[in-house]
């Protein structure tokens, strides 16, 4: 039986292990390969193959619902590929063509590693911990956990990292939605408390300069911004929404030990330096990870 770990230990535990699966997850996005194998079923561009790859978890879901759950993106980006991309190939095919890509992108980068010890157990760990997360409130993360355990321990250490990082994703959105920041606000707000520059947001998340000035001062009229920094406020509401984020996504970490969830780090450090290394995910991201830092690093 697992010993409760105390809240702020918790948190901090959370948020290592997501810094060190978030990099295994993302080579859906940034990786060719997963983008060959959405254009091998039929879906047009890297952004109808994102939504679809993404959403498919959800069945033949329309742009409303991928919409509110996904939070962040102009309603005009999604519904350019939602519900149009079922049409070229339905979810099932989505949802297999996103693991075999995922999977040939992280066996790139992992070389031998790919099959060994270390990664079957990080896998077994990982996938305890998805498995046994709490469903309430978090629809793609219960989604996801809807979907048949792989049997390979690669893809089953991707499909743990999936389900891990959508669980956090969901209770992100509560916190946001707690704390009044709308999902384009939000990035402006993260962007300014990291120095992440604007155009990270241009091709990634629509942004122009109308909508990214607009958005400031929305945060500058709260008393969030002062000059082109977060004022006292808004650095504290910022980290509210970061420590919340991270209590409500260490739940998942509850099955586990606290000498599982070392060895689940301690497992998860090579591998993540070996995908970061391969540099396909950019270190400049809207994903709110900044790779800069080292995530691999003990």
């Amino acid at each position: 039986m697992s010993v409760p770990i105390p809240m702020p230990a918790r948190g901090g535990v959370a948020r290592e292990l997501w810094r060190l699966l978030e990099p295994i997850h993302a080579v859906v996005y940034f990786a060719p390969e997963p983008l060959e194998e959405f254009r091998a079923v039929g879906y047009r561009g890297f952004w109808m193959g994102y939504f679809a790859g993404r959403a498919a978890p959800l069945g033949g879901a329309g742009a409303d619902v991928v919409h509110a759950l996904f939070y962040n993106f102009a309603y005009e980006r999604v519904s350019r590929a939602l519900p149009a991309a079922w049409s070229f190939a339905p979810p099932d095919e989505a949802l297999q063509a996103r693991v075999r890509g995922s999977v040939r992108a992280l066996s790139r980068a992992l070389g031998p590693a790919a099959d060994g010890a270390d990664v079957a157990r990080a896998a077994e760990l990982a996938t305890r911990a998805a498995r046994s997360a709490p469903l309430e409130g978090r629809a793609l993360f219960a989604a996801n956990r809807s979907l048949p355990v792989p049997q390979e321990p690669l893809a089953r250490l991707w499909q743990a990292a999936t389900l891990l990082r959508e669980h956090r994703g969901d209770g992100h959105v509560a916190a946001l939605l707690a704390a009044g920041i709308t999902g384009r606000d939000a990035h402006v707000l993260h962007a300014t408390a990291n120095g992440i520059p604007r155009d990270v947001y241009g091709p990634a998340r629509d942004f122009d300069e109308a909508e990214w000035t607009s958005r400031r001062e929305t945060l500058r009229h709260r008393g969030l911004l002062e000059d082109d920094r977060l004022s006292r406020r808004g650095r504290e509401l910022k980290a509210r929404i970061e420590e919340r984020t991270d209590q409500l996504a260490a739940t998942a970490y509850d099955a586990l030990t606290p000498g599982e969830t070392d060895e689940l780090a301690r497992l998860l450090r090579p591998l993540t330096r070996a995908v970061v290394r391969a540099g396909d995910i950019p270190l400049d991201n809207p994903m709110g990870l900044d790779l800069r830092e080292s995530p691999g690093q003990p």
